[in-house]
């Protein structure tokens, strides 16, 4: 039972510039040595500038090749899944506390930086600490933003409590809280947004520390494939997707639905209750575009219905 935590935020750390020694840089503004489980915070910015992924420009000059597909739009306003699996506004290309003119992008390998960092700190001070690299994200359903590790190493990235019991005696399933999120949004209050304090110390949960030598999964364990995230698409991004129907555009959709889940759909948007054929469905009587949408956005194959004009045939899942 952990008995409460402390966040510190050292001040004094210098503007950083490309090939600065970020375990330098910390060091030298803390006002107290590291010790053994100590969590080390630092800002995805300040590792980028060391980095070198500082660039002249502005977002929209850069976000084509940080993107691997846009996920939703709004306006100017573009949520993509980025080159790191993340997914966020403009790619979390940033254009704040930097010099007017130039963009900073996310670290190449936040999980390698993080894991360089701390061995680093290990070589010069002896502690053993975590290391967690953060970054600002906004969240679906909820206005603001708060920030979340896109870095780790050292450190357990997930608390699973699945198996035990609460105090009421209540089975805990799924209860997995993502605790690397959680330091990384307590580092953010010490550290704030002006304060050119780049970096933080978290002390209380030593016992999220590993053992030396073992970096664990890292923050990227936490990103979820393609396909099985249940909002691959922005709302209007995944009508247009399903009704253009690209074979590229239908992994985020996820995994094909049962027979029964997509004959619903079917009879929930068209009015007709498709037939059962063989392992499939047929649909008779039903606009064929909008059938294809359908089909297309629950993982099946859509085809005209062989000896029946007009139908059409649903038939086995476009993925297995």
């Amino acid at each position: 039972m952990n008995e409460g935590i402390t966040v510190t935020a050292p001040r004094g750390v210098p503007e950083v510039r490309k090939g600065d020694d970020l375990a330098a840089l910390l060091l030298d503004a803390l006002e107290a040595p590291l010790t053994d489980g100590d969590i080390v915070v630092v800002t995805s910015k300040v590792v980028s500038k060391a980095e070198g992924q500082v660039r002249e420009g502005v977002r929209d000059d850069a976000l084509p090749g940080e993107t691997t597909r846009v996920v939703a739009r709004r306006g100017p306003t573009q949520i993509v899944r980025s080159r790191l699996g993340l997914t966020m506004a403009a790619a979390g290309i940033d254009a704040s506390n930097v010099e007017a003119g130039h963009i900073v992008l996310l670290p190449l390998d936040p999980d390698a930086s993080a894991r360089a960092l701390r061995a680093t700190l290990r070589d010069r001070t002896g502690a053993n600490v975590g290391v967690i690299i953060t970054d600002t994200a906004g969240r679906a359903w909820r206005d603001g933003q708060t920030d979340i590790a896109i870095g780790a190493a050292g450190l357990e990235v997930v608390e699973s409590f699945a198996g035990q019991v609460d105090a009421y005696g209540n089975d805990l399933v799924v209860t997995a809280p993502a605790v690397v999120d959680e330091i990384a949004s307590a580092a953010e209050i010490s550290q704030g947004k002006l304060g050119a304090r780049p970096f933080a110390i978290l002390r209380g949960r030593a016992d999220l520390v590993r053992e030396p030598g073992d970096d664990g999964p890292g923050a990227s364990a936490l990103i979820r494939p393609e396909g099985s995230d249940f909002f691959g698409f922005g709302a209007r991004e995944a009508v247009v997707r399903a009704l253009k129907g690209a074979p590229e555009d239908q992994t985020p959709f996820g995994a094909p639905a049962s027979v029964e889940e997509l004959s619903a759909a079917v009879e929930e948007v068209t009015g007709t209750a498709p037939i059962p054929h063989g392992d499939g469905l047929l649909v008779e009587d039903a606009d064929p575009a909008v059938v294809a949408a359908l089909a297309f956005a629950h993982g099946w194959r859509c085809e005209p219905a062989k000896n029946n004009p007009g139908a059409t045939s649903l038939s086995l899942p476009l993925t297995t």
